[in-house]
């Protein structure tokens, strides 16, 4: 009975020292957020309407900081994302971020936008990339999110093509872990005749499907969230989504992760009026659209100055300019900001050797 009671006398002990603690987070919290009210007076008394509230590379380097100085025994990932939402909160006091993503609800697409921006923006549920584009252009939407890349399926080449015209930047980028979910108003996977998801999730998910639902129509939509909402009023239909889309439209998961490929990532930028400042340690990156002369050596002799001034290239695609046949415009990716002496250097002497020559952006390295 003693020992009982000592046990229980211990465990009340470390419940009272974690009110306390609470308490006192609760208290710098609230202090933060007082700050954070500050910074946002001292900004209108000193830029007026074109006051920035968002400073991506700002963000990121308290999210760096916290992570490097992080002792445990939390992972340090998991500290970044408590002072992600902490950081987003305290910004929404200072102005509410207004954030277009490719939806409806439930899309991957918003699952990057909160993972850059926290909860406490204001996401729009857009139907095209074309109109995320358009939305942030004419400023009804502060930043947009659209996606890049998937590690399996390549390029979304749509997204690329609209930075030919667009004058938007490029101030983020998010990279998020895929994983695809089967799910249906039914329980019965052999009653499944249609299965609906983007294109490309059907892509990545094409083994799967070949082996457990040979015969089911495969059809493309424009998001998952949008299969999933098509497959709530179909009793014979699935759709291929996110485990966010079973909840909202209120489906039962008869299959979780058939992705074919277990590291599946889809790449999203975040796109502004301006791109980002510098964010330090030489951990930002810069992104191209260049063209070159049509001889041969040519793709060659547009990137030898990245080669001089030893700038490491880490992308590149090629997409059809649309000037001409067999004429194309490349997209890269390299490292160091446009602002870097050494950077600034090979890019003049890539301006003076591309018949195109367009900076999409430069921005911090993503840290979530």
């Amino acid at each position: 009975m003693g020992q009982d009671s000592a046990k229980g006398d211990a465990l009340e002990d470390v419940r009272n020292r974690i009110d306390a603690i609470d308490s006192e987070l609760l208290g710098l919290i609230s202090e933060r957020a007082r700050c954070a009210q500050q910074v946002a007076h001292i900004k209108t008394a000193a830029d007026g309407s074109q006051v920035q509230f968002y400073r991506p590379e700002r963000e990121v380097a308290v999210l760096r900081r916290i992570k490097a100085a992080n002792p445990g025994p939390l992972d340090g990932e998991e500290v970044a994302r408590l002072f992600r939402e902490i950081m987003s909160a305290c910004l929404a006091l200072e102005r509410p971020l207004n954030v277009a993503y490719l939806g409806p609800a439930g899309t991957f697409t918003q699952a990057a936008a909160i993972k850059h921006f926290g909860h406490s923006v204001k996401t729009l549920a857009l139907a095209t990339i074309g109109e995320i584009f358009r939305e942030v252009e004419a400023g009804s939407c502060d930043f947009g999110v659209v996606p890049v890349e998937n590690s399996t399926e390549g390029v979304v080449s749509h997204t690329l093509d609209m930075f030919m015209t667009s004058p938007l930047m490029i101030t983020g980028e998010v990279s998020l872990r895929i994983h695809h979910h089967l799910m249906s108003v039914t329980d019965d996977l052999c009653a499944i005749r249609t299965v609906y998801s983007h294109q490309q999730s059907l892509a990545q998910c094409r083994g799967w499907l070949d082996r457990h639902l040979p015969n089911a129509e495969r059809v493309a939509v424009g998001s998952n969230a949008e299969a999933a909402r098509t497959a709530a009023t179909e009793e014979d239909a699935a759709a291929v989504a996110g485990l966010q889309a079973a909840e909202i439209y209120g489906l039962k998961v008869l299959a979780e992760r058939i992705e074919d490929e277990p590291g599946n990532t889809t790449r999203f930028l975040v796109i502004g009026q301006q791109d980002a400042r510098p964010s330090g340690q030489s951990q930002d990156k810069t992104s191209l659209l260049l063209s070159c002369r049509n001889q041969a050596g040519g793709l060659h002799n547009l990137l030898t100055p990245l080669a001089a001034h030893g700038i490491s290239m880490t992308r590149i695609e090629s997409r059809p300019s649309r000037r001409g046949i067999w004429d194309y415009v490349f997209f890269i990716d390299i490292m160091g900001h446009r602002d870097d002496p050494k950077v600034a250097l090979a890019l003049e002497n890539l301006r003076q050797s591309s018949l195109l020559f367009k900076v999409l952006g430069s921005y911090p390295l993503a840290v979530l």
